[in-house]
Parts: C-alpha cells; structure tokens; sequence
C-alpha cells in the first residue's frame, strides 16, 4: 500500500498547510542566535501549547496539539537547530528545525478541520552534535506517551535505511610533572608522551578491528610551552560501531589504549601524579529504523517525484551518528535523509555544506521531506492496519534498558 493518496482531504489539507507557511519558515531557518526561544514564540503564536526549557534541560522545548481530548495515538516530529563550531549549519539542523515544525503544523491543521483523534507533539532537541541531546529527554519521560516519531535530516541522498553508527563520546585526560625540557628533563613525567602513545596505540588497533568501526579523535591540549615537560594534556574521541553491541566491543580494546599509555609512561598515581581520568559520554544508538515507517515516507516522498535507491543499497552506506538512534530503540521511528543538493554532492560538516543549507533549493526539499513525514504521520493516525504493522514490526526497549 502507498498510504493516504495525495488527493484525499486529509493530505490535502496536510499540504497546504505546509505550503502556506512557507515564506515564514524560510525567514525562521535563517535564524541562528537564540533558536530555543525564537523557535517556542513561533509555535506559541501558531496555536501550540509550548513548554520552554521543557524536562528541565534549558534549551529543550515542546509544543503539543490534541484533538477530542488528546485521545487515540500520538505522533511525534523533532527539530533540532545547534550548530557546528566555527562553521555554523554545516548539517542542516536549521532545516532540521523547521521541518519538524512544518510536520507538526500539518498534523495541527488536519485535527483542526477533520477532528479525527490525537496528539501530535514537536519536540526541540539541543546538543545533538556532541551531548546526545534527545538522551537526556528520554531519561527524563519526554517519549513515553508517544507512539512513534519521524524525522528528517537533510544531506546529498535520499532515503530511509542509511545506517547511523552506534557512538560513544569521551574526553581523556592525562596528569603527569613539569620539568625544564632541557635542563632536568629526566625530573619530568610526560603527559604529551602518554597522549601519543594512546594516540599511536588507537592507530594500530584499527588494523584489527571490524571495517565498520570507526575511531576518531584530537589532542585539545597539548602543552603549553616546547621548554616545559607538559604535566597535563587531554583529547577528545569518538568510538563507533555499526550496532550497538559492536560498540560495546569495541570500547574496552580502545580504553586498554588510554590505560596501557599511563602506564607506560609513568602517568600514574603511583609516580606521583594523578591518575588517567576517562570522561564518558551516554551511549548513542545505531538507529533502528521501523520498516512500515521508512517504506510508507518513500512511498510517500515518490508522489512528488523523488527517487530512491532500494533499501539494500541504502543499509550499505553509513551516515555518520545520530541520537535519534536511541529514540528508536524506544519508540518506532525512522531518521530519514534528503537531498539538498549541495554542490558536488559534498558532505554535511564542510563549510560548503553550511551555504547549501540556506539556498531555496534546501528549503524547499525541507518542505517535501516535511510533507513525507506528515503524511507517514497521518497514515498512522488514521489507518488501524498501518500502526499495527509499525508496532508489530517494532523491536526495541531491550538494548535501552540494558544501558540504564
């Protein structure tokens, strides 16, 4: 089945509310300072109940709409809007956010004038990039009456199935002692020694680890001075797997690598130092991407003349991270891509990526993805058959609740 034809009067009403505020949502992705309130003002004047700094976290929000008393299923969209340090949107999530806004207005103004049952709620996410955002708002219940939630991130393909990888983020810190770098050199214990030892040791590893792993990092500091034996020195890094459970795998064979590098090079409590101190981050899910879901937004996304590659080509390709991941392994739901054409089809986080963001072009592939999301959304709420599939089909909670 292909879902609610685009001619019935749910979509068409779906539609049309999109397309009406579509100069409105051009103005607000344009936006970069302060997105957290300008973002809840909007949605409060377009008829939401908004709950700013909402699950107590100060840049998260949601708006919530229900019809016949909120009674009946409940569909969710996200909007996320940080931005990349030093080059802005180099991801898009200005799209992001008013994609789901735009969404969550068409879902508003189908309960406005068909009255059918439901809630829809648009939730703002923060610190998606580097914090796991929407982990925080799980721990905190924001999607435990929710039933599903949709989203989609702009990018150079178009699609439904790209895997996400699994993640954990952290920042290593080694203590050691200064000493004159050429008058008592020997007097010193050498943290930058121990950065690169972690840092050579991490290289070698990937010799021996799954092709769909991935490690990544910086040193952040360094040192201070080339005359001073550095007795302090951190990095950050990325630890990726292809599911979650490859994650778990993977991570005590990197953390040997911080804890072996101490040890080698004196950084210990026991010289007379501090001990290494690893800072970790939530683990961020691979996305388990509901199937009923992913193929009825393609379905949907065709209608209006986009092209898809099949679904075993897509899951052959990995994008990067997304906390979203984490919400489907709660709720069903799907982190769809589209395409915004950027010039020579280059990568999201590349300053070049940033300015495709803000071409008429992306917006309107924002709005096509929206309608897509909408639409998946409505066939959810209208048709029994459908959100049963999608529930069926759904195999999530276990791994999220192992982590807790």
């Amino acid at each position: 089945m292909s879902g609610i034809s685009l001619s019935s009067e749910y979509a068409i009403t779906a539609i049309k509310a999109i397309e009406k505020k579509s100069e409105e949502l051009r103005t607000l992705s344009g936006e970069e300072i302060f997105a957290h309130n300008l973002l809840v003002t909007y949605l409060e004047d377009q008829g939401f109940d908004v709950t700013p700094s909402a699950y107590g976290i100060k840049t998260a929000f949601v708006a919530e709409f229900s019809s016949k008393g909120g009674e009946g299923k409940v569909v969710s969209f996200n909007s996320e809007y940080d931005a990349l340090p030093g080059i802005g949107h180099a991801c898009g999530h200005n799209l992001i956010a008013i994609g789901g806004i735009a969404a969550a207005i068409a879902i508003k103004a189908v309960f406005e004038k068909h009255e059918i049952p439901g809630k829809v709620k648009l939730f703002g996410t923060p610190d998606e990039e580097t914090g796991g955002g929407k982990v925080n708002l799980i721990k905190a219940g924001a999607y435990d009456d929710v039933d599903i939630s949709l989203m989609a991130h702009p990018t150079s393909y178009d699609g439904s199935f790209f895997r996400f990888l699994a993640i954990e983020y952290c920042e290593v810190e080694y203590f050691g002692r200064n000493a004159h770098a050429a008058g008592i050199p020997w007097e010193g214990i050498n943290a930058l020694d121990a950065m690169f030892l972690a840092y050579n040791s991490i290289g070698l590893l990937r010799q021996q680890i799954l092709p769909t792993d991935r490690i990544h990092g910086i040193i952040s500091d360094g040192g201070k001075s080339p005359n001073v034996i550095p007795d302090y020195t951190s990095g950050k890094f990325y630890i990726r797997g292809r599911t979650i459970e490859n994650l778990r795998a993977l991570k005590p064979r990197v953390y040997k690598c911080f804890e072996a590098a101490a040890e080698a090079t004196g950084c210990t409590k026991a010289n007379g130092a501090k001990d290494l101190k690893i800072t970790r981050k939530d683990e961020v899910f691979d996305v388990n991407t509901n199937v009923p879901l992913g193929e009825r937004y393609e379905e949907h996304l065709k209608k209006f003349g986009i092209k898809f590659l099949s679904k075993s080509e897509q899951e052959k390709v990995s994008r990067g991270s997304t906390d979203q991941g984490n919400v489907t392994y709660v709720v069903p739901g799907i982190h769809a891509l589209y395409d915004i054409k950027p010039p020579g089809g280059i990568a999201n986080h590349t300053p070049e990526f940033a300015e495709a963001s803000k071409t008429e072009i992306a917006h309107k592939a924002t709005l096509t993805a929206s309608k897509g999301i909408a639409l998946t959304g409505l066939d959810f709420l209208i048709d029994d058959e459908f959100s049963q599939q999608v529930r069926y089909s759904f195999k999530g909670g276990l791994h999220w609740k192992d982590s807790m």
